[in-house]
């Protein structure tokens, strides 16, 4: 009789499942059909048909798929899937918030049609002369996505700038499978342990003194929090998009699309001194809104110009 279970971690060709029905964990193997000496045959987050000798026969269709697209093996790399949330983890001291990562973030969020949430960490150390939290916030919330202001390290600290802490992010999270990403040293594991009141204890170290994080988790894994499920992922210090595809990038930045349509010419570039460039002849340039939206149109730009680099056809 088959069952159906969750993958929560693999090793190799052995996966950790956890039985629905009855919560059971279980290790199991799989079908050599399933394989395909092919890392993404079976990922974190699937759910799979097992038989009574613990071997995955089925992988039920995805909802949705965290993947990148490995243009020097033409090969799409899938590390985990059927996620409900995207938590993208940053730090406001060390290392230092970086604005273009966040928009990178999103960018996958939209492709991969995950929800995004925003969390603001190491606020203990906060520095308002060095940070803006308020535009970071504005630019956010002007997309609809949710902030929150914590401290992995001091669970009892209180929002001092935003309204959502980690009691509110605890609450988002509930009855969720939510994927934490950041760079390397933001928190992603000691958030993880905070947010499961102290039930999980992921390994983690130290930010080193040149501001850069160790790369502490080395795979992907499901860690069950009873009312919750929580990815953790390896940690990264850049995030490049190359991969993506010139056409598709403005579908992924829907605040920049908005304005685009109202261009003079359908193939404006949206770069300054564009002719007819709704950015720069219908805006207010002094405006405060305009500031938020001009500071993701330069991540658009930005990312637009690295993948212009890699030509279309290695894409496809």
């Amino acid at each position: 009789m088959l069952k159906k279970a969750r993958v929560f971690k693999s090793a190799k060709r052995e996966f950790d499942c956890k039985v629905i029905d009855t919560n059971e964990m279980v290790v199991a193997t799989a079908l050599g059909n399933l394989l395909k000496g092919d890392d993404n045959s079976i990922v974190v987050g699937d759910y799979v048909m097992i038989d009574e000798k613990n071997v995955i026969t089925e992988v039920l269709p995805r909802n949705n798929e965290i993947y990148r697209l490995i243009i020097r093996e033409q090969k799409k790399k899938v590390t985990a899937s059927n996620c409900d949330l995207m938590v993208i983890v940053s730090s406001v001291s060390r290392p230092e918030y970086k604005r273009g990562i966040v928009d990178r973030f999103l960018v996958r969020a939209h492709q991969w049609g995950i929800r995004p949430l925003i969390v603001f960490n190491k606020m203990d150390e906060f520095d308002p002369n060095i940070l803006d939290m308020k535009f970071e916030f504005d630019r956010m919330n002007n997309l609809g996505i949710e902030c929150f202001e914590v401290s992995a390290a001091h669970t009892d600290y209180k929002p001092q700038v935003l309204s959502l802490g980690l009691n509110d992010l605890k609450e988002r999270l509930q009855g969720k499978t939510s994927i934490f990403l950041g760079q390397s040293g933001v928190g992603k594991s000691k958030l993880i342990t905070a947010s499961s009141e102290g039930k999980i204890k992921l390994l983690s170290r130290e930010v080193g003194k040149v501001g850069k994080g160790t790369h502490t988790t080395t795979w992907s894994e499901i860690v069950d929090c009873e009312s919750m499920s929580l990815i953790d992922s390896p940690g990264i210090r850049s995030f490049g998009v190359e991969d993506l595809l010139e056409e598709d990038l403005i579908t992924y930045f829907p605040d920049i699309e908005e304005g685009a349509v109202q261009c003079k010419f359908s193939n404006c570039t949206h770069e300054p001194g564009t002719a007819g460039c709704f950015f720069y002849t219908k805006l207010d340039q002094n405006a405060y809104e305009t500031t938020l939206i001009m500071s993701r149109l330069e991540s658009f730009l930005r990312m637009k110009e690295e993948i212009s680099q890699t030509p279309s056809y290695l894409k496809r």
